[in-house]
Formats: C-alpha cells, structure tokens, sequence
C-alpha cells in the first residue's frame, strides 16, 4: 500500500512538473518550426485612419477648376469628439461668423488624449485632394499651440507638399528644419507667453536660417499665449500664403 501511494506521489509531481514547464512556455521558446537566429522581416498590416473634420468650401466653388487648400490644426483644449469645440478659435471660429475664404478650408479634430500625427493628417490632405477641387501647388498648414506644434512637424514629414506654413506659439525639433527650409514661413509667438514659451518658436526660427530659410517671424510685446486671434483676424496672413506657390 505504502508502495502505491509512493508511486502515485511521484506521478502527481512529474505531472505538476509537467505542467509548470508548459505554462512557463519555457518549453516553447523559439516556437515549432520557426527559425533561430536573426532573420529578415516585414511588416505588411493595413492601417486604419479615423478623423472627424471641418470641411468648408469657398463661395463659387463648382466654378472654378481648382482651389487652394488651408489645413488647419486646432490647439490641446479641442481635443475629443464634439466638432464644434474646433469652431472655438481660428478659422473655424471665423467662418461660424460669416467670413469667407478664397480656399477649402480642412480643420480636422485630434481625438482626446492624443495629440497630432503627421502620417493621419497625410492621409486625410490625400483624402480631400482625391475628393475635391484642389490645387495642389497650393496646399497650406496653419496651427495653434499643440497645432503649431503640429504645422512643423508635417513640414518635416511631407517638406515637398506646402507652398508655405504659418505655426502659431507652437515649436519642434530644430535640426528638422534642413528639410523644409524651401517652404516659406511665418511664425507668431507671444512674448509673454507661459504656456509655450518664446523660446520654442524662437529656436525653429533660427534653426531656419540656420540653413537658409524663408522664413518670417512676428512677436507680439506683452501678450501672452493666445497669440492666435490676432493672427488670424489679420487679412495680411492670408494674402501672404496665397502669394506662395508650390513649384514641385
């Protein structure tokens, strides 16, 4: 008798053995029938784009051939899934008023806790020009805070497809600059701004003419960082980026 048990007690732990190796997956390291050692991949997964957006076309659109394009990037605050929280400032804001804009205007909402990605607003720009009326020498990017964050970053992401961009007290990587130094450029900042300081936009300035870039810069003494209402109440911004075209 004592025998048996003896015998069953080591079956019981050769099987709880057993199955500790297997759960551990120690077993299993490299795989059935794959191959050690480092090898060539690559990855082929389709990637699915989800952004709601702002679409507005100018007065007289169907009778003209092609139009320009003004991309705009909303800044942290409009972040999520209510549309109507882009309409809060720039040129969203300004056509809820009434005003009218000799481009279609495309202002897409990043969805909450994230913020702009160069390759989604890529595919949404591929998006309207597959759909629309659209000059492709004349594609613009503006931006506010986290979008004028945005605005630099899509001009080192796609440098050969603006003819010129306006980044409101945004910033980015100034080494970046050498690849859209082509692009014409006007940045505005607030002096006092403490949310995103001058420095930011400051140092992509220079990093521009660091390597021989168009490039503009206006200051505004004593305001903070709300330095987009003014900029973009200003006519002049608009003349100037349809003064710009793209000779690629």
């Amino acid at each position: 008798m004592r025998v048996w048990r003896s015998l069953a007690t080591i079956g019981l732990v050769w099987l709880g053995l057993g199955l500790s190796w297997t759960n551990t997956g120690i077993g299993q390291a490299t795989g059935i029938g794959q191959e050690t050692g480092q090898q060539a991949k690559q990855l082929d997964r389709p990637t699915t784009v989800k952004l709601q957006y702002l679409l507005s076309l100018p007065k007289g659109y169907e009778e003209q051939e092609s139009w320009p394009v003004l991309l705009f990037l909303h800044g942290a605050g409009e972040r999520g899934s209510d549309l109507n929280l882009v309409k809060t400032h720039g040129p969203p804001k300004l056509l809820e008023a009434g005003k009218e804009f000799p481009f279609i205007v495309v202002s897409p909402q990043c969805p909450a806790g994230r913020w702009w990605e160069s390759f989604e607003l890529a595919v949404l720009l591929d998006e309207i020009e597959d759909n629309y009326k659209v000059d492709k020498q004349r594609i613009y990017v503006t931006g506010l805070s986290m979008g004028g964050f945005g605005t630099w970053a899509l001009s080192a992401y796609q440098p050969k497809r603006f003819a010129a961009i306006a980044p409101i007290c945004g910033g980015g990587e100034p080494m970046m600059t050498r690849f859209y130094a082509h692009v014409p450029t006007w940045a505005f900042h607030g002096d006092q701004d403490n949310v995103v300081p001058l420095a930011r936009s400051e140092s992509m300035v220079e990093g521009m003419k660091k390597v021989g870039g168009d490039v503009k810069f206006t200051v505004y003494p004593g305001v903070g960082h709300d330095s987009w209402t003014e900029t973009y109440d200003n006519e002049e911004l608009y003349k100037w980026l349809l003064e710009h075209k793209n000779e690629k």
